[in-house]
Parts: structure tokens; sequence; C-alpha cells
């Protein structure tokens, strides 16, 4: 029976919505990559037709942009990759299947990984795009034996819904980390004085706020589109049995997955005598030991001398990076799992380029700017944090690098909020639940926790659309009445 056929059997409004939608999305949505070469065609037809560009000048603004963010690429990349690694070490792995453990119902499980996803993306997006993948598959593995029937789709929605809501508001947020870092590009083109103190945007009672009220919010939506029991596709409709139930098939998160290196064997197949001194050297918890902790001093050393003020996207990753090290000890483990992270990176690698020539062709037109221009020029003082909020959210559906895409629109917005007298860490807060938003439709960020979880965009962007829709009344209003 099909999502459309069981909606009219029963179930609240909301579950029966994004039932629907889901149906419809699985039928027409199209693969992250040919997404991305879709929206580049459309920007391409766009930038000629508004702004009158011709088609070899938009091809040129393609290719000047298609590089032209590799430094922010590689931030991003680190980002996910040092999150992945400390997000796959056993013990992290082995607390998040005792928390899956904890439901007895499959709007308990949902609300759940939703909860830990949105909370952990306020501390570090791409921990949280990991561990919410790998908590999805968890949850999926611990409903299945304990014959609790949950819709898998709607777990790894739950699971990338800190991506979607909540993490350009947290630690790693790319616009409000791009201000508190010197001698940023806002500063060099004048538009602020000197870098932006965290303590006016992450950590403002406004954007803290605005962060309980939206976790809280979402979590009552997923529990509200949660399928009821005939309806759900259990994990296994996904995962083979076979293969979901084998202690490989976790992605090597077994305990043995940090156990020391065996010997090398003898040309004779024999073992030798133990590991040569270069294998000692690699698998030295000594050496590991104290790099890592010297990395975990510079930026204890850092907080120490600026306070938060000392937070940006440089010392997040440093600290991820030396933190993953200290948990590890031996840097030969590490380094095996860093490459495993690779492969999780590897879909937004070959994609960031073309979103990048994207960003180029709506850079290079003056696209981006009419359209944020377009926007703020109808908003008002009161206005103005749901007009910067629907700008990003537009704007990332095209661009989905929060800073690349603050990059781009950052100037727009901040002139216009000072010109309204609207405080810059409210205007940039506002914009940033924008960019997090629209990632629901786009599914560029998803990339890593589909890899993990095995699940394909089609089969649970469904279920991530009507989470987009059902935030939309929600966002204004928060964003027009809650106070800066």
């Amino acid at each position: 029976m099909s999502s459309t056929d069981t909606a009219a059997a029963g179930g609240n409004v909301i579950e029966r919505a994004g039932e629907r939608i889901a149906d419809v999305v699985e039928r027409w949505m199209p693969s992250p990559f040919l997404f991305a070469i879709i929206l580049s065609y459309v920007v391409f037809v766009v930038g000629m037709v508004v702004e009158g560009q011709g088609p070899s000048d938009m091809v040129l603004h393609w290719y000047d942009g298609f590089w032209a963010f590799l430094t922010f690429a590689m931030q991003m990349v680190l980002i996910i990759m040092t999150g992945f690694v400390i997000a796959y070490h056993p013990r992290v792995n082995d607390g998040l299947q005792r928390l899956a453990a904890v439901p007895n119902s499959p709007q308990q499980a949902v609300v759940l990984v939703g909860v830990v996803s949105m909370a952990l993306a306020w501390i570090h997006w791409g921990f949280s795009l990991v561990v919410g993948a790998i908590f999805a598959r968890e949850m999926g593995k611990a409903a299945y034996r304990k014959g609790i029937d949950v819709h898998y789709p709607l777990l790894c929605v739950a699971g990338y819904m800190g991506l979607g809501l909540t993490w350009h508001w947290g630690l790693s947020g790319s616009a409000p980390l791009l201000l508190a870092t010197p001698g940023n590009e806002f500063v060099e083109l004048g538009i602020v004085d000197g870098p932006v103190a965290t303590s006016a945007t992450i950590f403002s009672t406004y954007a803290l706020t605005l962060t309980v009220l939206s976790i809280v919010f979402a979590a009552i939506v997923l529990y509200l589109l949660t399928p009821s029991a005939r309806r759900a596709e259990d994990i296994t409709a996904y995962i083979p049995e076979a293969e979901l139930f084998e202690a490989s098939a976790d992605g090597g998160t077994g305990e043995d997955a940090v156990d020391e290196p065996t010997p090398e064997t003898g040309s004779d197949g024999g073992p030798d005598d133990g590991p040569v001194p270069a294998e000692r050297i690699d698998n030295s918890k000594l050496l590991g030991g104290i790099i890592a902790l010297t990395g975990v001093a510079v930026v204890g050393w850092q907080f120490w001398t600026q306070g938060l003020d000392a937070l940006n996207l440089n010392v997040l990753n440093f600290a991820f990076l030396f933190v993953g090290i200290a948990i590890y000890t031996q840097p030969a483990v590490y380094r095996e799992r860093f490459g495993e992270a690779a492969e999780a990176a590897a879909g937004i690698i070959l994609l960031f380029p073309f979103f990048a020539g994207i960003q180029g062709m709506m850079t290079g037109s003056g696209l981006a700017e009419t359209m944020a221009e377009g926007l703020l020029a109808v908003s008002s003082v009161d206005t103005f944090p749901v007009i910067a909020w629907l700008t990003a959210a537009v704007v990332n559906l095209f661009v989905p690098s929060g800073g690349g895409e603050w990059i781009v629109l950052g100037p727009s917005v901040l002139e216009a909020a000072h010109d309204l007298g609207v405080p810059t860490g409210q205007a940039t807060m506002a914009y940033a639940v924008g960019d997090a938003h629209t990632n629901l439709l786009n599914p560029f960020w998803a990339l890593p926790l589909l890899a993990i979880t095995r699940i394909r965009a089609r089969e649970m962007f469904g279920y991530a659309i009507a989470m987009l829709l059902a935030l939309i009344p929600f966002l204004a209003v928060a964003l027009y009445v809650v106070p800066y």
C-alpha cells in the first residue's frame, strides 16, 4: 500500500501531510549531485534573464567561482572529519547504543534522536551530523530488536535536524565565527569596526532563547509526524538484516577498533619477535599523548587569554582535531579513523566546487545582491529579523555554505541592519537560522548522513520538507517576538 493510500486511513493532520509530501518527494527528488547540476542551470538562466548577462559571461562567472572557496571548503571538510572521528570512537558509540535502548515507542525514538542531534549541533555541527546519523541507525537497530515499529526515514530526518535548525546559532556557526575572526572580510570592507564578539551573537540571550524554543517546537512536530505502526518501514527495509547486525557493518565501531595492531608475520607465515621500531613509534601512546595534550593546552590558552572571543573556525577545528587524538591516543589508529572519515566527506568534496560555481554566477552577475536588496528593502526595524531569515533561506538553496553565503549576503544584511538601527548580533543570528532552515530542502549537507544510514535522499527528504514547512510559521513568530 502506498503512502498516499494509507494517508487516508487515519492519523493526525501533520502525520497525514508528512506522508503525502514524502510520497511526492520520493517520486521526484533527484540525487544530490543532479540537484547541484540542475541548480547550476537554473541560476545560469535566471542570471541572463534578470541581470541581462550573456551566456559567456555566466559561464565565466561559474568558472571564476568554482575554486573561490578552497580554504573555506577545507575548513568545512575538517569540521566533518574531526567530528566523524570522535563520533566513531567506541566509547561514544557504546553510549549511543545505551541511549538507543531507552525509548519504548516510535514517537519517543524519533524525538530522542532529534533532540540529541539539535543539541549537539549547537556544540559542533560536524559532530552532530555524524552522531545524528549513527544514532539514527543505532536507534533503528534497537527498535527492530525490541519490536518497536519506527519509520526509519523519519529517524534519519531527526538525526539531520541539527543541520536543519540549530547549528548556525551554535559554537560552530560560520557567520558569527567569521565575524569574530580578526581581520575578517567585513572589517576590511569597513562594514564593522572590528571583530564582533561571540557574546553578541552565539552567547546572546536572543540566540540562546531562540535555540531552546526551536528545539522544543521541533521535538513536538517530530512527535506528531511519526507514522503509526502499520505505516512504518523499519530499518531492515533499507539495510538487509544480515548486513545490519554484522559487527563489520557498523563502520568498524566495535571495541576492536582501537586494539593494538597485531604483530607482523614473517615471510614463513609465523609471527615475528614483535613490532618493529617503526610500528612502535606509529602506535606510541606517549608520542600521541604529548602532541594531543600540547594541542589541547594551546586551545585552553586561547580561551584563557581571550575568553569566548577566541572562538572561530580555526580554533574549533584545532580543538576537535587534538581532542580526537587525545581520546584515541595512538597516532596510527587516529590516522586510520581519519581515512574512514574521508569517505563520509567525499560527496561534499565533490559538490562544494559546483555550489561555489553557482555562487560565482550569483555574485558575478549581481543576482545575489539583487535578491538580498529586494527582500531587505521591504523590511522595518520590527520585521528585519524575519526578512533576514527569509533572505538567507532562499539564497541557501543555491549556496548551501553558511560561511560562503555569509560572505555574499553579509554586506547587504549588515548594511541594511545598520541603516535601520538593528544590532549586528541580532541581524547575524536572524540570518543564521535561515541558512540552516533550508538545509531541510537542499540535500548537500546530508551526504555524510546518507552514507552512514544507507538511505537515499529522496527516501528521507519528504519528511525533511514537512519539517521545513512546519517550522515556517514558528520561526516567523519567534523572530518577530523574541527581543534582542
